[in-house]
């Protein structure tokens, strides 16, 4: 029986950090993970909890920050 291995939108990989390209699978009650740009490759127990999270667009805080004050807008006269 073939294992069904699916890609995991926004992870990036933590060996060549490039992104959407890690996938992860299930089989005898490992799971694992891989990426399909480098060699990394990593098993962990499916009962582990403590697996660190991965990092993917959602999870990471932005670098920009977006003002929120108020500021006038100044109409501009076309003919002066």
């Amino acid at each position: 029986m073939a294992v069904q291995k699916r890609f995991i939108a926004g992870a990036i990989c933590p060996r060549c950090a490039a992104m959407d390209r890690v996938r992860t699978w299930e089989q005898n009650g490992i799971r694992y993970r891989d990426c399909v740009a480098c060699d990394f490759f990593e098993q962990l127990p499916i009962e582990e909890q403590d697996a660190p999270e991965l990092s993917t667009r959602v999870n990471q805080p932005r670098e920009e920050e977006h003002d929120n004050s108020v500021q006038p807008v100044r109409i501009l006269d076309p003919k002066s």
